[in-house]
């Protein structure tokens, strides 16, 4: 008997599976993945699991136990090489194949590789997986000098983590200021200023342009300035690439990821995707756009999971980030991109501060550091339409609260119509 099968045991793969059962999907529900390990969380493996705050065990998103409770098979260790949209068939790299009458692709994004002499030397490493985490984890506790290319998300984590454990950093940044895509320059000031603080060797304005090694292992940086940096570890954080080939190569409409409509759902009425892999229009960012995060895979996945059941509530959700680095806990609440005026709330000197953005009289998004209620009200507050006045925003005795309040009632009465 056919089902549904999930490609990649991702949040999104996960989410969508968890949502279809949920929702009343009562066939076979298939999950495959590559990788040996039960699903687990991807963001600690930057941050809490290299400083060994959190185990292994710690990171899984549910047991054996759970999976079959809700009959749902995982297939791990297992690859996906073939796709037959016509026959509804996927094939594996052991040879079998399976029979599908729905089909999510939440295959994620891989790490983008950095295209230098000298970028497959032993110690240059990168990090998606919890593989990657253990061989960065093992390399960390050995090495002295650390260069890590990219002033991202995983980047800064990464020297966040290598700087507590005592280690030289450096960071690397081709860009003039860090986190440039994502953040507005206050707070790329305030966490190049915190790297510094901790020891962090920041190089902004320089692409590297070369590695050296000794017998196999990397032992130097070289930038394009000329300048040589020792490193006996390296770690290339330069973006991701959509995991979007299983859908290219029959045809699927793909732009910077798989092309999906608010359901998740694919030009194929029984193929979707959802996640890291996937494409969809934003009303949040009036364009097209693939997002990286957690909360997009899950929110995502839950519309597509819905609809596979037969149930519909397309993906609407606000965009949400975090990192966290050092003490500081950064979220971001919105898309910033079409912004023409900003304003503060809280102190920078606190180091509890939130960036509030506008494209003329309505809030589009907000970055905060050590705020998390100025996101918790943004996040509903964007939702629904509603901004406070820019003056009242900026003014931190103004409670924001009575305002999310009426914008609940509101959307309580309009439900009850």
């Amino acid at each position: 008997m056919t089902g549904l099968v999930v490609i990649g045991a991702s949040y999104a793969g996960i989410q969508s599976a968890l949502s279809a059962r949920e929702a009343g999907y009562a066939d076979s529900i298939t999950v495959v993945c590559d990788e040996t390990w039960l699903p687990y969380q991807r963001p600690p493996l930057s941050k809490d699991f290299l400083l060994d705050v959190t185990s292994e065990d710690n990171l899984l998103l549910r047991d054996e136990t759970f999976f079959k409770k809700e009959r749902i098979d995982l297939d791990l260790g297992r690859r996906a090489t073939e796709l037959d949209p016509g026959a509804k068939r996927v094939s594996l790299d052991n040879g079998t194949t399976l029979d599908f009458d729905k089909l999510v692709l939440a295959t994620g994004s891989r790490a983008r590789q950095i295209a230098v002499t000298g970028a497959d030397l032993d110690g240059v490493c990168y990090l998606r997986s919890v593989t990657d985490a253990l061989d960065l984890k093992a390399r960390l506790a050995q090495a002295a000098e650390v260069v890590i290319v990219g002033g991202g998300f995983i980047g800064l984590e990464v020297a966040s983590s290598a700087a507590k454990l005592g280690k030289k950093v450096t960071v690397v940044e081709s860009v003039t200021r860090l986190l440039e895509r994502a953040v507005c320059p206050l707070v790329s000031n305030f966490l190049h200023d915190m790297h510094l603080a901790a020891g962090v060797d920041v190089r902004m304005g320089e692409s590297v342009v070369a590695m050296e090694g000794d017998n196999g292992r990397v032992t130097a940086v070289t930038l394009a300035s000329g300048t040589k940096l020792r490193a006996d570890l390296v770690l290339v954080g330069i973006g991701g690439i959509a995991n979007d080939d299983l859908a290219r190569t029959v045809g699927l409409k793909c732009t910077n990821g798989v092309v999906v409509d608010e359901h998740g759902r694919t030009e194929h009425p029984d193929i979707y995707a959802a996640g890291d892999c996937a494409n969809h229009y934003n009303r949040f960012a009036d364009g097209w756009v693939r997002l990286e995060s957690v909360q997009n895979a899950q929110d995502q996945a839950k519309a597509a999971g819905l609809a596979i059941a037969g149930r519909h509530a397309p993906y609407d959700a606000v965009p949400r980030f975090w990192s966290d680095q050092y003490d500081a806990k950064l979220q971001i609440v919105g898309l910033s991109a079409r912004h023409d005026r900003t304003v503060m709330r809280g102190s920078e000197d606190d180091g509890k501060f939130s960036v509030f953005f506008y494209r003329g009289d309505d809030l589009i998004a907000a970055d905060s550091i050590n705020r998390p209620g100025d996101q918790m009200a943004c996040r509903r507050l964007i939702a629904a339409g509603v901004s406070p006045k820019p003056e009242e925003a900026a003014d931190p005795s103004f409670d924001l609260r009575p305002l999310v309040r009426a914008t609940d009632k509101a959307n309580v009465a309009r439900r009850n119509l």
